[in-house]
Parts: structure tokens; sequence; C-alpha cells
């Protein structure tokens, strides 16, 4: 966990490149180098050499098959009436009123009100309003999330919660994992906000309920289901950076099927990666391309169907550094992403207290980098260009050494999930998951490294306790068994309880965690490590919420605490190193430590007049331990210690909605060192917009971002937009069917 200044010169090169090792918060201060951060995605060879490996095999071919006999089943029944809904507003039926039900803090639908984990939900209906375009922009208005961009749109884009790291965040859409298995983060770069109908933010270790990856938090994104009357609809917008958007969509419901679908496009040139305020000057474009598609059928007996597609292929230019580490407007530089994401689910009650759940998914991202072939370092203000090996030249502020890669990564999922009744107070849910994670990396040093192949099967047990619909309980408990490193265990207990009269409800929580290695600790050819051990956490969560005035007036309140052991390190492992390594590995040597405080408010204050905000504190400690002394306690990477958020949303009539939401980001160190050079500032950042219904079917809208201009980073070196203006057109229709 040494700083940046401390590390010679080639070492910070080899991090630089071999950004797999990190996660963006701290293993390696490189990772969210926009030069760097795309050999991240391995590619895939089916190669069964075990038994379970065989299995996997033939389950892919069962899916296949199992997809099929349902289509087919689903097209012979009967038909049967669509379910009704609820529409906001007169003036618009494009908005569905998102029921009041949580279904990721217990892999069951229960009322908002009775559950006992921190939980916020942002709806599709807030995104449309605020004329949001991507999900990592949602997200930075959310609780106890801090998000960080390497750059403009297409950059790499992360999300952590309550301290942790990015690769402690799990992030899942419409119930498949997107994770990648190379670095455990997920980048929120490519994915826009169309078709999506809420965002379920979910605060606090999960591992028991969802295994790896949940330490910090998870983060539920359901795309929208097709609800009455068939409805086409089409946007345009155009803005600042020269960016141009434009999409489809066409939603509804027909007798017991239901469908949803939307296409869209998303481009722009102009923004730099590097801060143009530290002398850049190359626009660096960003191109996106992004389907989404739902497809639902009603079963005998309240049971379900259903299939869910996503894909998106977007092309980037980016930013990087010299070799001296320096930051450099890069010239040529280029990624290309294409990710597919499937899901299929078969939910069916068999009794009036047993129903069962099969879920079965897939996500695959392939990504294609190049680095180019000529910069401008920005300190020194002097041409750069792509030499081999560019550390070794007398003066690495010259120059930079290229790379080009092409990796691929898949990601498989079985989950079979059963819910029973027992009496009127007790829900029983117990499941098997099995997940499998594979690929392999060509191009970094012109070799091909062999398939690897990460499996895992766990089973776990969940009991909800509801007495007299005041008190409620949560306990449960899961085993994880991996093919390449020990097994986990984990459990979380949490509790609640309402006051009626009062408008009043306790929570708390406690729970264990754990994080599995990453394809990249483990594998990367001269720098893995076979050896490592999951990391592990500790985790508490209270919490106080309370009604007032008949609802129009929410407060919360929380502290939570986190304690992390084990976690992975990128450093100078010496003997920990595994023969043949390059000297430095990824070890189990880190422990940290985070807690703080969360506020929240919601008030109604007119019928046409909203306001909400949050404020969250946050304390970060890194500790030393034997074989990684950091020099004393010190503050993560890139956490501030305070940031909150106020949102006003007004309607001075039917047809006008204005909106205005506040983002306040305390001081934060870039880097573990906590060097003074290194510290990211306070800043604030005000976003408006407005949109008018011209007729019923016909919207007019405008969106300002960073109103007063702010001049900020997220990540030293790294580009923020400026004041932005982006307005555009938004028209809905009925269509008969």
């Amino acid at each position: 966990m040494k700083g940046e200044k401390s590390e010679p010169i080639w070492f910070r090169q080899v991090t630089h490149h071999l950004s797999l090792f990190t996660s963006g918060d701290g293993k390696a201060q490189r990772r969210d180098d926009p030069q760097v951060r795309r050999p991240n995605r391995q590619s895939i060879q089916l190669n069964p050499s075990s038994t379970r490996e065989v299995v996997m095999v033939w389950f892919v071919r069962a899916y296949r098959l199992w997809c099929c006999v349902l289509a087919l089943v689903a097209l012979s029944l009967p038909v049967h009436a669509a379910p009704d809904i609820q529409v906001a507003s007169a003036d618009r039926p494009d908005v569905i009123e998102v029921p009041d039900v949580i279904v990721s803090a217990t892999k069951t639908e229960i009322p908002a009100k009775q559950v006992t984990s921190a939980v916020e939900v942002i709806t599709g209906e807030e995104i449309e309003r605020k004329k949001i375009k991507t999900v990592i922009n949602a997200l930075r208005l959310a609780q106890g999330v801090f998000a960080t961009s390497s750059g403009g749109p297409g950059t790499e884009a992360t999300v952590k919660m309550r301290g942790a790291f990015a690769r402690h965040t799990l992030v899942m859409i419409d119930g498949v994992i997107v994770n990648s298995p190379t670095d455990g983060a997920f980048n929120f770069a490519n994915l826009t906000a169309e078709n999506i109908e809420r965002i379920e933010i979910l605060r606090g270790a999960q591992s028991m309920l969802y295994g790896s990856d949940a330490i910090g938090g998870v983060i539920s994104i359901y795309t929208k289901k097709g609800t009455g009357a068939p409805r086409v609809g089409a946007f345009m917008e155009y803005g600042s950076f020269a960016t141009f958007r434009e999409g489809g969509n066409i939603s509804g419901a027909k007798g017991p099927f239901d469908f949803s679908a939307s296409v869209s496009r998303w481009d722009t040139s102009s923004f730099s990666a590097i801060n143009y305020r530290r002398g850049a000057f190359e626009g660096d474009g960003f191109h996106n391309t992004q389907v989404s598609a739902k497809v639902g059928a009603a079963l005998p007996s309240d049971g379900r169907v259903e299939f869910n597609m996503r894909w998106y292929d977007s092309r980037t230019s980016f930013d990087g550094f010299a070799d001296s580490g320096a930051p450099a407007d890069v010239f040529g530089a280029r990624s290309t992403n294409r990710n597919l994401i499937l899901n299929g689910t078969y939910e069916q009650p068999l009794t009036s207290w047993w129903t069962t759940k099969l879920t079965l998914s897939q996500a695959n991202e392939r990504s294609i980098s190049n680095s180019g072939t000529a910069g401008f370092n920005v300190v020194t203000r002097q041409p750069l260009t792509a030499i081999p090996n560019c550390f070794l030249q007398p003066d690495p502020n010259l120059c930079f050494s290229p790379f080009a890669t092409d990796l691929e990564v898949l990601n498989r999922r079985l989950e079979w999930q059963n819910n029973v009744r027992v009496g009127e107070w007790v829900l029983l849910t117990a499941g098997y998951q099995l997940r499998r994670e594979e690929g392999d990396s060509a191009g970094f040093f012109g070799t091909t490294a062999p398939a690897k192949v990460i499996s895992s099967n766990a089973g776990y047990a969940q009991a909800q306790v509801n007495v007299w619909d005041r008190l409620f309980v949560t306990a449960g408990g899961r085993h994880d068994s991996y093919n390449n490193f020990e097994d986990a265990t984990t459990y979380r207990v949490t509790g609640g309880y309402s006051v009626k009269e009062t408008g009043t409800k306790f929570r708390g929580s406690y729970a264990t965690g754990f994080k599995a290695p990453t394809m990249n600790d483990l594998f990367f050819q001269g720098f893995g490590n076979p050896n490592l051990k999951p990391e592990k956490s500790l985790s508490m969560d209270l919490g106080i919420e309370q009604s007032l005035f008949g609802d129009r007036l929410q407060l919360s309140a929380g502290y939570f605490w986190n304690r992390f052991q084990n976690l992975i390190q990128f450093s100078s492992g010496g003997p920990l190193c595994p023969p043949g390594s390059f000297g430095f590995c990824p070890i189990n040597v880190a422990d940290a430590k985070t807690q703080g405080w969360e506020f929240g408010f919601k008030a109604k204050i007119l019928e046409n007049l909203e306001l909400r905000g949050h404020y969250t504190y946050t304390l970060t400690r890194a500790f030393d331990t034997p074989g990684n002394p950091i020099g004393g306690d010190k503050r993560l990477p890139r956490w501030p210690v305070d940031q909150a958020t106020v949102g006003v949303t007004y309607s001075p009539i039917d047809a006008l909605r204005l909106n205005i939401d506040y983002r306040f980001v305390g001081a934060r160190n870039n880097n573990l060192d906590n060097s003074p050079s290194q510290k990211l500032g306070v800043f604030n950042v005000v976003n408006l917009s407005a949109s008018y219904d011209v007729t019923r079917s016909w919207q007019a809208y405008i969106r300002v971002d960073n109103l007063f201009d702010e001049k900020y980073e997220e990540i030293t070196f790294f580009g923020t937009p400026t004041r932005s203006i982006f307005g555009g057109v938004r028209v809905n229709y009925d269509v008969p069917l």
C-alpha cells in the first residue's frame, strides 16, 4: 500500500499497464487511468477439465432447451386478462406508479415499511422527470453512494458504498450479476438510463443472500415491464460537447403476454478525458448504441415466465499518462466495448404456501483497446511518442509505452429459490446457486494466457418473521464453496419494530461478508497469486425512520460500522508471491475500518412541491498490518468525509415540471499516501431540468448540468463537465394491437 511517490518508475509503469489488479480505489492508484483501464476483460474458451466443468457445459445446453420449452408453453396458454395498472397522471399516461415494495432486501417482495435494511429506491419516473441519461448520474444523487469517473462519457465509472471499494458493490441488472470477473467492479460507463423501471440501492453487507462482491452493498437495476395498451415512443436530444442522442421504445400487454423494448444511440465528440483546465485540448469522443428488451407471460395459478436482454456497443477515446506519471492528452487511443446480458426466470406457486423460482443468467463482455501513437504532456507542454519500454528511456516525460488488447469475460449463474409460508407470521426462503466465471486474455504481452475458470456452489437459507405487523426479524446463513480457494460462510440478522401510532420504525442489522479473489488476482501472468484467501468483513447498522403529517414528511437517521480484514493489496510480496512472479503480487495484508452517519428527509410541502435530501458522514481508516506498513492510520483514497444532496421538484401547472438538484462533496485524498499534492478539494454542483407537455403526446425539455460552472475533479487530472446545456423532444403514442 505504498504511495505513488515511493514506487520506482518501472513499477509505476507496470501498474499503469497491468491495472487488472487494481480496484480503482486503493489497490494501485492507476486503476482509473483511461490509458490503462482497458486491459481488464478476458476471452472465453470452454475447455472442460473436471466433472464440475463438464456439468457446466451440459448446463449451457440445458439452458437453451429450457428457454425453448418455456416459450412453447407460454404460447400454448389460454388468454388471461392483463393486470390492472395505475396511471400517475391523466396528462402523462406513460408514467406508471411503482408499488411501494422492495425485492432486493430479502429476495422476496415485502412492503417498504417492513424492510429492516438501509435501502433507497430511485424510480424510473424520477429518472425521466430529471432527464438523467446515465445510471451513474442517478446514483450520484443517492444516499451513501460515491461515484467517480476517469473523464467524460464512456470512460471508467465506478460506484462504492459506506467506505468500501468499488469491487465490494454487487451490481445486478434484471437479476444478472454484471461485476467484472477480472477486477471485481462493474463499469457503469456504458449503461444508459433508457427503459429502467427502478433502481434499488441496498446499503451494507449482503453476502448472506448474494455471496461475493456484496460487502459494501447491492445495486439492483430493473428494466420496465410492459403494461396496459401498447405504446410507442421516441426522443431526440442535442447539446454541449456536440452531443446527439436519439432513441425509441415500445411497451404494452396483450392477454397473458407483456413486452417492453427500447433502442438508443448516443454520440459526443468534444469532451477531453484529461482535464482541459490542466492543458489538454483534444476532444475524446464517445459513441454508444444500446438495446434493451423484456418479454413475459402469465402462467396458470399465478405463475410467470420472463426473458430479459440488454446489449450495448460503445467506442470511446481516452487519455492517459506519460511513463513518468505526468498526465497526457493522448491522440488516437481507442477502446471498443460490447456487452450482452441475458436472463430467464420461471416462477410458479406449487401450493398455496410454496413458491419456486428458477433463474438462469449470462453476462458476456468484450473489450478491444489501443493505446494510440502520440500525445501531449500537459505538465511539461511537450509532445509525446509511443515507444516500447518507455520507462527505460532517459526521459520518460517524452513518451509512453504502447499496448493493444483484445479481452473477453463470461459470467454464468443458475439459481433455484424456494419460498415457504409457515402460518401467518413466518416466511422461509432456501436457495441454491451455481456460478461460473471464465476467460483468458490475449495481446498484452503478445501472448495468450491459458483459459481460467472460477466456479462456486452456494446454499443459503433465510427466515422472515412478522409479528402483528409490528415486529420484523430476518435471520439467515450461507455457505459458498469454490474450486480455487477456501470456502466462505456468512450470516446476517436484522430486526425492526414499527410504532404505528407515531409512524416510527426502528431497525438494525449485524452481518458478515466476503469478497472472493478475482481472476486477475489469482491468474494474471507474472503477477497473480493462487494462494489468496477471500476478503472478509463484519458490519453493523442501526437506524430510525419517522413519518409525520400523514407521510407528507419522512425523516431517517442511521449509523453504520464496518471492519474489513484480509483485504487484497497489490504490493511487494517477497516470499509471499508465488515462484516465477516479478516480486510484486496481490496478497492478503490490508485491514480497514469505516463508520459513519446517514441522515435523510423527504417532504411534500404542497401537492405540486416536493423537497428531498440527505447527508452522509463517513470516516475511513486503513491500518498498519504485518507485512504492510503504511506509516500509521490513513484515510482510504477518494472517500469524502462529507457528502450531501438536496433536490426540489415543482410543477406550477400540470404541464410544466421543474427540477433542481444540488450536490456537495467534501475534500478527499486521491491516494493512500494522503499526500497534499494529491488532495482533492470540495465541490458543489447544481443541475437543473424542465419539461413541458406541449400536447398529451408531445413533450419538450431542457437540462442544464453544472449550472455555476464548478471547477472540480473526481479523480486527480481527469476532466469533469463544465456548464452544459441539452435540449430535446419526446413523443408517445398509443398503437392498436
